[in-house]
């Protein structure tokens, strides 16, 4: 039998590409779990293929290096609850506040209902390195952009168009900073209140917006 034929053979039904893809699984949510308990810096590729259940030979197949994983790690949590915040506030269309309502409940609480999400979200891909930093602000910039789709008048002369982007962006950059706090534990509000605040701050740069000309 060859090469070719050997890496091509089923197992529990399942062919190469699938039992890769669980390794990768596997590794994601063993990245999740310890950079989001003890840290980026104090975790090794080892600690992570032993929480894994994987040798190393596994986490190279998957990913370059620990930023890697940790670049991978990041982007899956960021589609998820960008997908689900996205989905809430359009189940709540037409109505723009009702929209802006069920976006940030949504958002606020994946981030403040799992401990290891927000740290690993919020604070530990912060400075990581250049490639997740860039990445970073690429996400602030999409969580903007997704607001800025909700809220957005008319067309409108371009002046307008950059009082939206820099209201959007200013109200994504405070949630974070908000959230950062609170998962710090600087801030002993709730999440209702977390959320009422948000929802409040949102609302009112909405109807600025709204009475620009």
């Amino acid at each position: 039998m060859t090469g070719t034929q050997t890496a091509g053979r089923r197992y529990g039904g399942r062919d190469a590409a699938q039992r890769q893809q669980e390794r990768r699984t596997r590794l994601i949510q063993a990245g999740l779990d310890l950079f989001g308990t003890a840290g980026y810096a104090s975790v090794s590729v080892k600690q992570v293929c032993s929480h894994a259940g994987l040798t190393e030979r596994y986490f190279y197949e998957s990913f370059r290096d620990r930023e890697d994983l940790l670049a991978g790690v990041y982007n899956e949590l960021i589609a998820t609850i960008r997908a689900d915040t996205a989905q809430a506030a359009a189940a709540a269309a037409p109505d723009v506040d009702a929209q802006l309502r069920a976006g940030l409940e949504v958002f606020i609480r994946t981030l403040t209902g799992d401990a290891r999400m927000a740290r690993l979200v919020l604070i530990e891909v912060v400075g990581a390195s250049p490639r997740l930093e860039v990445r970073r602000r690429e996400v602030l910039h999409e969580f903007a952009a997704l607001i800025a789709a909700v809220v957005a008048p008319p067309p409108a002369p371009e002046t307008s168009c950059s009082r939206l982007s820099m209201t959007t962006m200013s109200l994504v950059g405070g949630v974070n900073e908000l959230l950062v706090d609170w998962t710090l534990g600087h801030q002993n509000a709730t999440v209702e209140e977390l959320i009422d605040l948000c929802y409040t701050l949102f609302i009112a740069a909405y109807r600025a917006i709204s009475d620009q000309p």
